[in-house]
């Protein structure tokens, strides 16, 4: 299968009602095309990170009654599970797609990450393109441009509080060109992963 890219059929799927239906709707349309996404990209992630990456696709198995509102699959050195590591995520809500670097808060020495971001935190101004955006709980749709952000603020608090998260990446619109074109697509996905790695090394030092 070609990744032929996303339509805005896709994330038309969040607006069904009922579990099954929508779990259904996302099993036939949109978990395919992260399998490719993953084969295409797997080997690019690996290449820059140094560690051999495993795809992990959300499968919502805990879900007895809501629906789920996004899903999403994730780049991760553990092949078991990625949750309690930093990762790499691509995936939808119902109107917008994210690309992240995703440290959730299941991480352990999540304290120890945030202590060397806040070292590093002039390292990470001049990496990062204002036009990306922070969340500070994946739970939620918004996101702060990382221009707008106080990031000292938004570390000591992801240091400090237990459910605290910290995302950084990319948002794209459901009519955005980039993801109708799937190579156009992956290729940009790539260059967020690329510009997102030294973040990523700096937190698996």
């Amino acid at each position: 299968m070609v990744f032929k890219g996303f339509t805005e059929e896709d994330f038309k799927i969040f607006t069904i009602d009922g579990l099954d239906e929508r779990m259904k709707a996302i099993r036939a349309n949109i978990q395919p095309k992260f399998k490719v996404i993953g084969e295409e990209l797997s080997g690019p992630v690996s290449e820059m990170t140094g560690s051999e990456m495993y795809i992990h696709i959300a499968q919502h198995l805990r879900r007895t009654k809501n629906p789920p509102n996004d899903t999403w699959m994730a780049f991760c050195h553990n092949n078991r599970g990625y949750k309690k590591h930093p990762h790499f995520q691509i995936g939808l809500f119902d109107d917008h797609l994210f690309v992240w670097l995703a440290y959730i808060y299941e991480l352990p020495g999540k304290q120890d990450m945030a202590k060397t971001f806040l070292n590093h935190m002039d390292d990470i101004k001049q990496t990062i393109p204002d036009d990306y955006v922070v969340s500070l709980d994946h739970t939620k749709k918004d996101a702060t441009r990382f221009a707008d952000i106080d990031l000292e603020k938004s570390l000591t608090r992801f240091q400090n509080v237990k459910k605290a998260e910290f995302l950084i990446g990319k948002h794209f619109k459901p009519s955005d060109p980039i993801l109708k074109d799937g190579q156009v697509f992956l290729k940009e996905v790539e260059a967020t992963f690329k510009k997102l790695t030294p973040l990523y090394q700096i937190s698996m030092n």
